[in-house]
């Protein structure tokens, strides 16, 4: 079955001059404002359990080093996520990616804040859609201000079942969502890409606040200017296109938590494409990262070179038609001075399969 992507419609160009009037704040040259990741190792923690210490991280650390980002179990396949000290409520942007072999996936299912926690609520199914146990990888993100032209860009939203709840863009420039037939969203973002050639990298997760089967993926992207357009596709278990809430981002010579300098150490690739969307920051630019097949079919090595320190943390999104979807394999490892992504993508029914992805790795430092 092959899908029709939505076309561009008059309406997006409206959408994106009007949210281009949403509220920015003073200048930062960091971006991020507040963030933290953290990866989900042990998906079963009864009680509040402090996360792998060496795949977390986040901007409480400066004011609190002693802090470390917590989680606990809830129900089947249902796990919060704790960052301590950076509560904001339902702000900011959320990813996540499963870390297995067996085809499990995962949607956000709320972000809100505890105290002065920040608390990310994740539901993880199996291949099927029965809510089932999973480690998996999370990132929660707050930018505000704008960016000096030549530092790079990151843009962000969250579409909900009204259109977009909010939406953050470091140029300044408008963000804009119009849904096509169920399950397919068109997203504009203004500004934010480069003249030379398509560049950057996109991620893309589901969001269900009744914590349903969803899976979301970029089904196609391109460059109109200096704006970024990318098609979103939206899945239910049984693999036909669902309306579905979810979260976008997309950053350029920039960590996928939208900060730059720190981190100096970060890359990502769109293991379709090349040029500016291979990137790794210092190696020196673009081209540097290497993608290798590995057995069994589906599964790709991800080499970033000089980028195996400190803290770190991936995340995959899935990239083309059809129902097939993209994650971890297993936890990635630092070899020497290299990272090594584990990457496996499944067919509907969490079969491994070839297909192609956006992968990003960050550190802190």
């Amino acid at each position: 079955m092959r899908f029709r992507p939505i076309v561009i419609a008059t309406t997006l160009v409206a959408a994106l001059v009007a949210s281009a009037l949403g509220p920015t704040g003073p200048a930062r040259a960091a971006t991020a404002d507040r963030w933290g990741y953290a990866y989900v190792d042990n998906p079963t923690a009864p009680v509040w359990t402090v996360l792998d210490p060496t795949r977390q991280w986040g901007s409480w650390k400066t004011a609190f080093p002693g802090l470390s980002a917590e989680g606990m179990w809830l129900a089947p396949g249902r796990f919060l996520v704790k960052f301590p000290q950076v509560g904001t409520g339902s702000r900011g942007n959320v990813h996540v990616t499963p870390v297995n072999r067996t085809g499990h996936y995962c949607d956000i299912v709320r972000w809100y804040q505890s105290g002065v926690d920040e608390i990310v609520d994740v539901q993880c199914f199996k291949p099927g859609g029965a809510r089932d146990d999973t480690p998996f990888t999370v990132l929660w993100t707050l930018s505000t201000g704008v960016l000096p032209a030549g530092s790079g860009s990151y843009a962000s939203l969250q579409y909900g079942a009204g259109g977009l709840v909010q939406w953050y863009n470091s140029t300044g420039g408008g963000v804009a969502v119009v849904p096509g037939p169920p399950g397919q969203y068109q997203v504009r973002l203004g500004g934010v890409g480069s003249l030379a050639a398509l560049a950057g990298n996109l991620q893309v997760s589901a969001v269900h606040p009744n914590a349903a089967p969803r899976r979301c993926k970029v089904f196609s992207w391109s460059a109109s200017g200096t704006d970024i357009i990318a098609t979103v596709f939206c899945f239910d278990a049984t693999g036909v296109l669902a309306s579905s809430e979810f979260t976008l981002s997309y950053h350029r010579e920039r960590a996928v938590f939208g900060s730059f300098g720190p981190p100096k150490y970060f890359g990502y690739v769109w293991s379709a494409g090349a040029g500016q969307t291979n990137f790794n920051y210092p190696a020196g630019g673009f081209g540097f990262n290497g993608i290798g097949a590995i057995a069994p079919p589906g599964r790709y090595l991800v080499k970033y070179p000089f980028l195996g320190l400190a803290e770190t943390h991936s995340q995959v999104t899935a990239f083309g038609e059809g129902p097939h979807y993209c994650h971890l394999t297993q936890p990635w490892s630092h070899v020497g001075s290299d990272a090594e992504v584990d990457v496996l993508c499944f067919d509907n029914a969490g079969n491994p399969a070839p297909y192609r992805f956006f992968n990003s790795f960050t550190s802190w430092v």
